[in-house]
């Protein structure tokens, strides 16, 4: 039996079907990044909108904006140091392959 999966996408403004040249467009204001799906129609319209303040308007590239900072991850920890360590503890704990966040994080609270 065969099947076909039909996926329609709707603009968000207007609720009509979005079309061949519609698509998602994505922004950024006040710090906030925002996704709308629009017809093609529409995404003229926004883009005429937007156009007296993006002719006036710097622009930014390579870098987040205020709002959007990720918190720090931690720094990498030594495979094999954190091996030698589960093992003195008794840990059972494989010579090979990904170590599990729980043990990285005993090591890190012992260290």
């Amino acid at each position: 039996m065969a099947q076909k999966t039909i996926v329609k996408t709707y603009d968000d403004l207007d609720g009509s079907e979005i079309d061949a040249d519609g698509r998602s467009v994505s922004f950024s204001f006040d710090g906030t990044s925002y996704e709308i799906d629009l017809t093609g129609r529409n995404v003229e319209k926004m883009r005429e909108d937007f156009s007296v303040y993006i002719e006036k308007a710097r622009k930014v590239s390579g870098r987040a904006g205020r709002g959007s900072s990720k918190a720090a991850e931690p720094a990498p920890v030594d495979t094999r140091a954190v091996r030698a360590w589960a093992e003195e503890q008794g840990l059972g704990v494989s010579a090979r392959g990904r170590l599990s966040t729980d043990l990285v994080e005993q090591y890190r609270a012992a260290h």
